[in-house]
């Protein structure tokens, strides 16, 4: 009885060797859970002044532009509303899509969970601050 004892004794200290005594790192530090498309932000940047035009908003003008034109008159007349309708819109398309352009934005530098380092750039940051944990999807960063 006495041998087993012991024996049971030392397979119980055996085992217990194996347990490491360092820290369990079943997950980050700061409570949240690891994802593909997670990450803390780094830095955040307000900018201003104008992006690239896309030219979207002149060619989006000018369609419904011309579309509302063509609503107008009958025979010649109805052409010339259609292109005057499509210069208008144009116009106005192109001046509102400057306008957006300008507008202060933030560039977010986030190091994501896999290590890779991604700038997102928004209009508002909805509470996004250096340090923040956020998901990156469809090209915008979200608290978690």
């Amino acid at each position: 009885m006495s041998f087993r004892l012991i024996s049971l004794a030392l397979l119980t200290l055996l085992l217990s060797a194996c347990v490491s005594g360092g820290s369990r790192n079943y997950g980050p530090s700061d409570g949240y859970a690891r994802c593909y498309d997670c990450g803390q932000v780094e830095r955040v940047d307000r900018v201003y002044g104008e992006r690239e035009s896309t030219g979207g908003g002149a060619i989006l003008g000018g369609i419904i532009g011309g579309v509302l034109g063509n609503q107008v008159g009958g025979g010649s007349g109805r052409k010339v509303a259609t292109v005057a309708g499509a210069i208008a819109g144009g116009i106005a398309g192109n001046e509102l899509e400057k306008d957006s352009r300008a507008a202060p934005r933030y560039e977010l530098f986030v190091r994501m969970d896999d290590g890779r380092r991604l700038v997102v750039t928004q209009q508002d940051l909805n509470g996004i601050r250096e340090g923040s944990y956020v998901r990156v999807n469809g090209g915008r960063a979200r608290l978690l």
